[in-house]
């Protein structure tokens, strides 16, 4: 499957006409516990491209918000510097890719929630891809839900804002 995308970021001359929908890329920056950048990498595993992406499917806490810089240093151990796998799926409202991580044929969103370092994103259609990482991370009370009551970043937006 080929998704057509402009690459965030990119001369329009420089962004490829399409993008295979799984690609290989390095991971240059986290910015928090869910947005990472990522160097797209051609079949020689040369820079092509860089983009800011969004983990689809989980929510981590805002950098200024409780357990942010947890879930931020979380992710950062786990791909930063690394190679992974990138299925892009669609732009945001704030011009970031969506779509799904994986290391060493793990997916990152699921470990992520799993670890307690994030939420499911919770679909309005549905309960979201991680429900049941979620349930078995506050069984064990990990991460972010070792806290009895912890804010989701959704909530934590609406009280105090983005973080500056």
């Amino acid at each position: 499957m080929v998704l057509a995308v402009c690459l965030a970021g990119l001369p329009a001359a420089a962004a490829p006409a399409s993008v295979p929908a799984e690609r290989t890329a390095r991971v240059v920056h986290v910015t928090d516990g869910d947005t990472v950048w990522i160097d797209m990498m051609d079949s020689g595993l040369r820079p092509e491209g860089r983009i800011k992406l969004r983990i689809d499917g989980i929510d981590a806490p805002e950098s200024c918000q409780t357990g942010g810089p947890q879930a931020q240093t979380a992710l950062a151990q786990r791909v930063l510097g690394q190679i992974v796998t990138v299925q892009l799926s669609r732009q945001d409202a704030f011009a970031r890719w969506l779509g799904r991580l994986h290391h060493e044929g793990e997916d990152v969103g699921a470990w992520m929630v799993s670890q307690g370092w994030a939420w499911n994103y919770r679909f309005a259609s549905g309960q979201g891809p991680y429900a049941a990482e979620e349930r078995q991370a506050r069984q064990a009370q990990r991460g972010l839900f070792a806290d009895t009551d912890p804010m989701p970043p959704r909530v934590f937006r609406q009280w105090h804002g983005p973080c500056r």
